[in-house]
């Protein structure tokens, strides 16, 4: 499914809250606190999410009004933010899953819906699929369960694969779990795995340059709290690796 999809569903979870019945207690429009990492990567998932509100009969700026807060690559500007979603007294915070834990230290008492993340169980956003408790709900890919499965298809497609790269996010908790749930995979199946850590932006095309030396193909566990604007050098350095 699409990311755009996922925005989509959101959507029509976020509005299952009762948002109608608190703004009439306020007296001002259902608000919607949308935090993300980025504006301009978010556009599609932004503008997905408008429209989906539209078909549920919420129209912004006219029955629902939206704030909307983006981390530009500052990960620990989430708290800020989340904050000042509470000072606002948003109805819903809507995010991405690598900022929940934070949005959760600031608001027990505000909803929160998360677009999508890779394991909410075992990153502690939820309680269980079934039953998320607490004030807390979302949407999982299921990352982690899935990295056998992605390393086998990796294997066929690269048939001569012993070293494997993992680039991944190490000051993202739902980036961690995915990591080590793919190098438990790796080892399982023989093969050999070169961490790549990124920190921050700047470390993305210099990890590309390691990668000539270092591995047969590359796993990208990828989460956009470090993303200030599109990754134009990963592209360009993805290139010149396939060349």
């Amino acid at each position: 499914m699409r990311r755009r999809d996922f925005i989509k569903g959101v959507a029509g979870s976020a509005t299952a809250w009762p948002l109608a019945t608190r703004a009439q207690q306020t007296g001002k429009l259902p608000t919607i606190g949308l935090l993300g990492p980025n504006a301009l990567i978010w556009t599609p998932f932004t503008t997905a999410f408008v429209d989906r509100l539209r078909q549920l009969g919420w129209v912004e700026d006219r029955t629902i009004a939206i704030e909307y807060r983006w981390t530009e690559g500052h990960p620990e500007r989430v708290a800020d933010l989340a904050a000042e979603f509470v000072r606002q007294k948003v109805d819903v915070i809507v995010t991405n899953g690598s900022s929940v834990t934070a949005i959760k230290r600031v608001t027990s008492v505000i909803p929160i819906v998360f677009a999508v993340a890779a394991d909410p169980v075992g990153g502690g956003l939820v309680a269980s699929l079934a039953r998320p408790g607490g004030n807390t709900t979302g949407l999982s890919v299921e990352a982690s369960d899935l990295a056998t499965k992605k390393l086998e298809l990796l294997r066929e497609i690269v048939p001569r694969l012993r070293q494997l790269a993992l680039m991944g996010n190490v000051g993202n908790p739902e980036a961690a779990l995915e990591t080590g749930a793919v190098e438990t995979a790796a080892r399982t199946l023989g093969l050999g795995v070169a961490p790549l850590e990124i920190r921050r932006p700047e470390d993305i095309a210099p990890a590309f340059e390691a990668l000539k030396a270092q591995a047969d193909a590359l796993y990208v566990v990828f989460r956009e709290n470090l993303c200030r604007r599109p990754v134009a050098d990963v592209r360009t350095a993805s290139s010149d690796r396939a060349r």
